[in-house]
């Protein structure tokens, strides 16, 4: 058993007739800071007749001579002897670590080489945030994907599951393909015309076989997700967190997460303290999670609640024109020293393309009311290189830093300490599912010199911190977020190539990279007609693609869009 100073919050089977290894493409360390993950480890392993263990990947390479190297958290049984090994994907970063930890167990990574290889290997499923959006550069890695939300699909996929149920792998699967949501990429093929993929096929050359509707749960109140396994050694690990929502009503253009988890859903504002309430228990902050908070109905009464019972709240970004005085007070009043705004542009031009809703006097505005009330250090968010910005847009981010700078820097002189700023700026990622699907990503040179100009003009700010993302890594999630089942041997090489990452990318570029027919940069670099098909529309999101288009429109435009309206609206298709 794993020594670890970590705490369960809940009951795991010790026994059962299935056994299910839930492994996480990156270090503990950062799977337990995923409040996801851990959520469906609580499902899995209080699944009736399922047994469920836990993997990661390791900090170093195991010993060559031992063939099953990557073992299980809880039992340290070599991975390859489970009878499902479930792949939580929520960072298309981590791709090429899933084909790490299969090495590492003895495990063939391709599915096809599985079932060649005669003998009989774990089933290889996958589920997260990052297959909801685009599954298909791993497709040729599982069996099958589970597209949705797991309080809505788990228990559905694995009902059989129990004394008497079907314990064969092929039953499993079967009971798999059986649930709304599941996608079993065996069944069918691409085809592709010129380079451009041009339809789905089933295996038997049947027509494309339209949708995969993503599910999602209805009422976030009766799936509560918080902390369920209290991990000190976790990136989070002086953290209780709470789930508060999903979604997001403002429509940011750019934002994945804002669009994939539509409707927005709250959770109520009596669930939400209740669960804050209780981690007080086993940690003095609370870190509220959801894609924007401050818009979340009640957030205020429970920071009120959090901070009269001797706790502190760190709630994920808020939107500056929604952070009310009572909001801002009760952050100040919990001790919360950190707050994070996104106003993602500088210019009031480029906030109206990407559909921020949000003006400077409204940042401003935010601004004076948290630092006033006890708030010391802001996190900035920005991104460049977006579609259609311009010289000024860039430098409207470092006029808007001053501006921002100077309401710290006065509050900060009145208490006697003043605060930091830290000014994070990513490029752009077209993401699917988003109105900037069809965009193209800016060459890395390009992106570079814009970071090196805004690096230059905030760099010489005092208590100013200016950190960004490499634009190659911005090449790189582009890739892996926008490619086909052809980018599959990309990330096979990026994990066993022993050259650095980058020069396998440029390898690939070159057309020199062993295995690879697909040139990167047709994924990354282009922009995509219309009516073109994209390896990921045969998911069904809810949401019109004409919708997405018509915003892209609008976005070009510089025309915003209204907030989406659960309750009148039904223009995406969401609702």
């Amino acid at each position: 058993m794993h020594e670890s100073p970590e705490k369960l919050l809940f009951r795991p089977n010790a026994t059962g007739n299935v056994s299910v290894c839930l492994a996480y493409p990156n270090t503990y360390r950062v799977a337990m800071a995923n409040l996801g993950f851990q959520a469906v480890y609580r499902i899995l392993a209080t699944q009736p007749g399922m047994l469920c263990e836990r993997a990661f990947l390791g900090d170093a390479d195991p010993d060559p001579r031992d063939a099953g190297g990557l073992r299980s958290f809880e039992g340290e049984r070599g991975i390859a002897e489970f009878d499902v090994i479930a792949f939580s994907l929520s960072f298309e970063s981590d791709y090429p670590n899933i084909i790490r930890m299969l090495d590492q167990a003895g495990i063939p990574a391709r599915a096809e080489d599985r079932a060649r290889s005669g003998r009989s290997w774990p089933l290889l499923i996958a589920g997260g945030p990052a297959t909801f959006l685009n599954p298909e550069p791993v497709a040729p890695f599982f069996d099958a994907f589970l597209i949705g939300e797991g309080e809505e699909m788990i228990p559905e996929a694995f009902a059989g599951i129990g004394p008497g149920g079907p314990a064969g792998r092929e039953d499993i699967l079967a009971a798999i393909a059986a649930t709304e949501g599941a996608y079993l990429p065996g069944q069918f093929e691409p085809r592709y015309e010129d380079g451009d993929l041009v339809a789905f096929e089933r295996n038997d050359g049947a027509p494309s076989y339209g949708h995969v509707r993503r599910r999602y749960v209805a009422d976030l109140d009766t799936a509560a997700v918080h902390t369920n396994v209290i991990a000190p050694d976790s990136v989070f690990g002086d953290y209780y967190l709470v789930e508060a929502s999903r979604g997001c009503e403002w429509g940011c253009r750019f934002c994945a997460a804002g669009f994939m988890y539509r409707p927005v859903r709250h959770r109520s504002a009596e669930s939400v303290t209740a669960d804050a309430l209780a981690g007080l228990q086993h940690s003095k902050t609370i870190g509220l999670v959801g894609a924007e908070m401050a818009s979340h109905p009640g957030i205020a009464s429970t920071c009120e609640r959090v901070a009269g019972e001797g706790g502190r709240v760190s709630p994920s970004s808020l939107k500056a024109d929604v952070v009310s005085p009572r909001l801002a007070r009760a952050l100040g009043t919990s001790g919360t020293q950190s707050v994070t705004i996104a106003p993602e542009a500088g210019s009031e031009r480029m906030r109206r393309v990407i559909n921020k809703n949000l003006n400077e006097a409204e940042i401003l505005r935010a601004t004076d009311l948290m630092v006033g009330d006890g708030v010391e250090s802001l996190k900035l968010y920005f991104m460049c290189a977006l579609p259609t910005e311009t010289d000024d847009d860039l430098e409207g981010i470092f006029d808007l830093t001053v501006k921002i700078r100077e309401l710290v820097v006065g509050h900060g002189r009145k208490r006697g300490r003043v605060g930091r700023i830290k000014v994070s700026a990513n490029p752009f990622v077209p993401k699917p599912w988003t109105p900037f699907q069809w965009d193209a990503m800016v060459p890395v040179s390009d992106a570079q010199k814009r970071l090196a100009r805004l690096r230059k003009l905030i760099g010489r700010l005092p208590n100013t911190q200016f950190e960004s993302e490499s634009p190659r890594e911005a090449y790189l999630q582009t890739l892996l977020s926008r490619g086909d089942r052809r980018v599959a041997a990309i990330v096979e090489a990026l994990a066993r190539d022993e050259r650095g990452w980058w020069q396998v990318l440029q390898s690939a570029r070159r057309g020199e990279l062993a295995g690879v027919d697909v040139d990167p940069d047709r994924f990354v670099t282009r922009e995509y007609d219309q009516n073109a098909l994209f390896p990921w529309d045969f998911v069904d999101h809810h949401i019109e693609k004409s919708y997405l288009w018509l915003e892209r429109r609008r976005a070009l435009s510089e025309r915003e869009t209204e907030p989406c309206d659960v309750a009148t609206c039904h223009t995406c298709g969401a609702c």
